[in-house]
């Protein structure tokens, strides 16, 4: 039926805006060219699995009751991989986007990554002031790690989203060579 009656491109353009691409052609250039995409890159997968370890840690100590130091010290040491990466993002949120927080590229992520560095840091300040027991410490710890998967599932989605931009960039300016080239 569309073949019989083309939908006009305004209608197209309102039934499905146009999605702003993740990166303009010269944030994809500064976000290549800095240092700081590296240290992201390296950080990320480092934190997952300080996470992964930590969270075995916490797991068994509301499992069984053994562990109590070392899950705690699991848990700082993830808290302080995550403010790690959340200063050098902020650094390289800057480079790229020039704004430390809240470019709109990354709104939303960095909008739950307050919530995640809020729970972790409420952690650390419960296991300074003994305000809670074990028990509860391992459980907000386990609602810090939520949060955390939620908001890393956020920049995952994102690196794709870029990926798949990036992609539709480069097809987009291949077909003009290639309609050229297939009339020629």
């Amino acid at each position: 039926m569309s073949r019989l009656h083309p939908v006009p491109e305004f209608v197209q353009a309102v039934a499905a805006p146009a999605r702003r691409p993740l990166y303009t052609p010269e944030e994809r250039v500064r976000r290549d060219k800095t240092v700081w995409t590296l240290i992201q890159g390296v950080l990320a997968p480092i934190q997952f699995f300080v996470f992964l370890a930590s969270l075995g840690l916490v797991v068994r100590y509301l499992m069984t009751g053994d562990g109590l130091e070392v899950a705690n010290i699991s848990v700082v040491v993830k808290t302080v991989t995550l403010y790690t990466i959340m200063v050098t993002g902020c650094i390289w949120e800057k480079v790229v986007f020039g704004r430390y927080l809240f470019a709109p590229a990354f709104y939303w992520e960095d909008v739950f990554s307050m919530l995640v560095l809020a729970l972790h840091t409420a952690y650390l300040a419960a296991l300074a002031t003994g305000y809670l027991a074990p028990q509860q410490l391992m459980y907000l710890a386990l609602a810090a790690y939520a949060t955390y998967i939620i908001n890393a599932g956020q920049f995952l989605l994102k690196l794709r989203a870029a990926r798949l931009d990036y992609e539709a960039q480069l097809k987009n300016a291949k077909a003009p060579m290639d309609i050229a080239g297939a009339a020629a």
